[in-house]
């Protein structure tokens, strides 16, 4: 087997050694064939098995979107209103001197922190491209302001920290062999791609004899796949049901209170509220079923199961985590596995969510250092929700971007924000609240976008400036979250029209501000410090050039890497992260934050927009935003293949379409006080009464009386965080009616 990073095939066609970048949770190695600076078709990984990383259909059809006639190829300037999408192509010598001649403006009249840096995961997949080059330049030019929080999995990241000091909760995938029980909470990976092969080892896991249940309000094609047991539960009362689970396990002694006593702190704290004797309430699994609609019997039965099976693998992900209870969520999670003494066990768990292992992760280190932001040097620093990160200064949440354009220093934002530069991310379409985001650009006096399509944030530039696809650029990508191996994206194709990578961009207007010798170093001499400056990374890859050639450097591990082992079997001289050197389930430093959102140990609250607020009397739906399997978040919309696949539709069960007259394939509207969209309707016991569901990522498209003929689910959603962070997409209200005729 020829491992070249370009391989010769036949008169005129290679193969080129790439990887996937998408933001999807997998990274597959894939060959692309290239003829006449095209990809004419595309293979993934030929390691024989075990090694082999199986990719999925959005990275089979990746040609598709690098190719796709509707990619942006020339710089344009805006000459429409602002969303019309009306522009003209321009050059980049204007498009240059545009962008520089507006941060020279508002920093001189307005100061740096005007200047607004968005950036996300989006087509990155990088390291040394995106964000992380804008920023190198912007800390030059005098700072920016810019966001916090990761939309995807803050809370989850919160509550790791809180209750183990370390974000690497997971074990690589090949340690569920070792599992008896697999329950699946909230979690759909042959849907989100948790790991380039997890559906792969949890078939082998189901093979080898574990039982596998899935908690979710819908039935998921992981669950249809996998379980032996669904479990229909209502969004957000997830944690009501772990904390009945605790009850049963105290009450009937299934905890392993050894563990507890040796690995942990503030138990106790946690079980008077458990028991009632904080507040006078026990914590029963009638209480639970009363919240969440799942049966007594099933949630004794579930805390039965979990707790004296061993080892068991509580596999709770991030779709909850995405809500109004997010952090808590998880942190009562991490406590379940605390409890059942699953933590630092092969075939256990920590919980947490993130599922990360801290080898191939990501790289940290580069040749030319970003710097420091001086406009966040001058603090204060931000008090309150993240002080368990102790690293957020002068930034605003990454869901209430849109709220600080429009309020500014008055609405309590560190800024009046009077330019935003965009690179890697749809944030229009991917935060929530799209209408009120619409209005928040509308009012911007001057946007810059980098991006390959005309996204639904794009069309509200005042400047478009077309960047290449990972396809046409060279660089490293970061295995999350199970890895454990390393990528190398190799260049296939020459950049298309004329498109040019985020580093070429920031470099040529880095000689336009003024800044000389912006990029001192090769495209490669940048890649080659992230491998050889790492020292976590260092020794793992001894020869780069080999790196490069097979486009992956696969660790051999002489066992499964389980989070925390080390800590289990030697906790006096490898104590956890925290304050107190245990694993905290209750947390003093939270206690200490005095946040009522925030308690210190894991709790069931209520919360606007759950299943009790009064306002579900007139939206009495509540409303999922899962990941779909024909996109990764808002890339891959305009690939046709990937349309094919799976229409974009509604999940509403047939108890709530009928008494609405609904009926599969009729246009409903689905709506609140912050929206509404126009979707098809797909009737379906898959999913629970009282719940619906809108795959996100659909592109933002209001038609002229504000109804969403796009069907994003944000245009639905809120724009505000929880306690600990998280963002809180599945946490809204909404109603469902039949669209009337014409």
């Amino acid at each position: 087997m020829n491992l070249n990073a370009t391989e010769a095939v036949e008169a005129g066609t290679r193969i080129v050694r790439a990887t996937s970048t998408f933001d999807c949770g997998g990274r597959c190695p894939l060959r692309l064939h290239v003829k006449d600076n095209r990809i004419v078709r595309i293979e993934g990984d030929d390691a024989p098995e075990p090694d082999q990383l199986r990719t999925c259909l959005r990275c089979r059809a990746y040609r598709q979107m690098v190719h796709h006639p509707e990619r942006l190829m020339h710089p344009m300037k805006r000459t429409g209103e602002k969303g019309e999408g009306r522009f003209e192509r321009i050059s980049w010598d204007e498009a240059l001197e545009t962008l520089a001649g507006r941060l020279r403006h508002v920093r001189d009249h307005y100061g740096p922190e005007s200047i607004f840096l968005a950036s996300g995961g989006g087509y990155l997949g990088s390291l040394h491209n995106g964000g992380r080059a804008a920023a190198r330049l912007l800390n030059q030019f005098g700072g920016y302001t810019t966001h916090y929080g990761n939309i995807s999995s803050e809370g989850a990241v919160w509550a790791s920290l809180t209750t183990y000091g370390s974000v690497m909760v997971g074990h690589s995938r090949e340690d569920l062999m070792n599992s008896k029980l697999i329950v699946l909470w909230g979690w759909d990976p042959a849907r989100m791609i948790s790991g380039t092969n997890t559906m792969y080892h949890l078939i082998r896991a189901k093979e080898n004899g574990a039982r596998i249940v899935s908690v979710d309000p819908r039935y998921h094609d992981t669950a249809a796949v996998l379980a032996h047991e669904w479990i229909p539960i209502r969004p957000g009362t997830d944690t009501a049901v772990m904390v009945a689970m605790a009850f049963v396990m105290i009450r009937e002694n299934l905890c392993d209170r050894d563990f507890l006593d040796r690995y942990t702190v503030g138990f106790d704290r946690f079980e008077d509220y458990v028991l009632g004797r904080e507040d006078g309430r026990e914590k029963t699994p009638s209480w639970a079923s009363e919240i969440s609609d799942v049966p007594v019997e099933t949630i004794v039965r579930l805390a039965r199961e979990y707790a004296t099976t061993r080892p068991a693998a509580l596999m709770d992900c991030q779709g909850p985590a995405r809500s109004a209870m997010g952090e808590q969520y998880n942190r009562c999670a991490c406590t379940l596995c605390a409890m059942t003494g699953n933590v630092g066990r092969p075939g256990g768990s920590a919980g947490g969510g993130l599922m990360g292992i801290p080898v191939g992760h990501m790289f940290r280190m580069s040749a030319i250092p970003a710097g420091k932001n001086p406009v966040e040097l001058k603090g204060p620093k931000i008090k309150g929700t993240l002080d368990i990160r102790d690293r957020v200064i002068m930034r605003v949440h990454v869901n209430r971007i849109f709220d600080a354009i429009l309020e500014g220093k008055a609405g309590g934002h560190p800024a009046d924000i009077k330019m935003m530069w965009s690179m890697c991310n749809n944030y229009l379409n991917q935060t929530g609240n799209s209408n009120k985001a619409a209005r928040a650009l509308k009012q911007l006096p001057f946007l810059a976008v980098n991006e390959l399509f005309m996204t639904a944030q794009a069309r509200y530039a005042d400047l478009l400036l077309p960047v290449t696809s990972a396809a046409e650029r060279s660089d490293l990508t970061r295995p999350w979250p199970s890895g454990p191996y390393f990528c190398f994206t190799n260049r296939a194709i020459e950049p298309l029209g004329e498109c040019k990578s985020d580093l070429d961009i920031a470099g040529d207007l880095a000689e336009r501000l003024g800044f000389e010798n912006f990029n001192p170093f090769t495209e490669d001499d940048i890649l080659k410090s992230f491998v050889e400056k790492n020292p976590e990374t260092g020794p793992l890859i001894p020869d780069y050039d080999q790196f490069r050639r097979e486009g992956i450097h696969r660790l051999r591990l002489p066992e499964p890497i389980i989070a925390f082992r080390e800590q289990i079997e030697d906790i006096e001289n490898h104590p956890f992260s925290t304050p107190s050197g245990r694993i905290e389930i209750y947390s003093r430093r939270v206690e200490e934050m005095n946040h009522p959102l925030c308690p210190p140990i894991p709790k069931y609250m209520r919360t606007p927009e759950d299943r009790f607020d009064p306002l579900a009397e007139m939206y009495p739906l509540q409303l999922l935003t899962p990941h779909p399997k024909n996109r990764v978040h808002s890339e891959l919309y305009k690939v046709d293949w990937l349309r094919e696949v799976e229409p974009h539709r509604i999940w509403i069960n047939p108890v709530d379409a009928e008494p609405r007259g609904i009926k599969t394939g009729d246009e409903v509207h689905a709506f609140n006080d912050r929206g509404r969209v126009a979707i098809e309707a797909w009737v379906t016991e898959r999913i629970i009464p009282g719940v619906v569901s809108i795959f996100e990522g659909a592109w933002y498209d209001p038609d002229e009386n504000g109804v969403d003929r796009g069907a994003c689910a944000n245009t639905l959603t809120r724009d505000g965080y929880s306690g600990g962070g998280a963002a809180v997409m599945n946490t809204n209200l909404v109603q469902v009616e039949k669209a009337l005729p014409g």
